[in-house]
């Protein structure tokens, strides 16, 4: 599959070989417009806007994700064990989900901004 538009070597690096963008350095760390999150490699509709919540990490989270747009990957990296968020469409990283978010999921999906483009409604 190729992406919808030409990617840097930042983007392609987080999207297609599993890298992190540095924490509190991302375009939708702090972005409070309302919208979609897509995916920025097929442009597949990810995170809605109103399921997003300031977890403090320093990565865009979101409570849920369009579950028919996402799957989990075992990632045992880096010496841990987690949960990788992929694009189920393209397979592209998208980050991880971890299990202490807010009601009503308990979720936390903490996602690469570099992983996204951002559609207002």
């Amino acid at each position: 599959m190729k992406p919808i538009k030409r990617l840097n070597p930042e983007e392609l690096y987080i999207l297609r070989e599993k890298g992190t963008e540095p924490a509190f350095s991302g375009e939708y760390y702090e972005y409070k417009e309302r919208g979609v999150y897509k995916c920025k490699y097929c442009g597949q509709r990810l995170f809605s806007s109103e399921k997003k919540f300031d977890s403090g990490c320093g990565w865009p989270s979101f409570y849920d994700a369009n579950k028919e747009s996402v799957e989990f990957n075992e990632d045992r990296s880096l010496f841990m064990k987690r949960t990788e968020v992929v694009c189920n469409k393209c397979k592209s990283h998208l980050g991880h989900i971890f299990n202490d978010g807010p009601k009503p999921t308990g979720k936390r999906y903490c996602i690469n901004s570099l992983s996204l483009d951002f559609e207002k409604s």
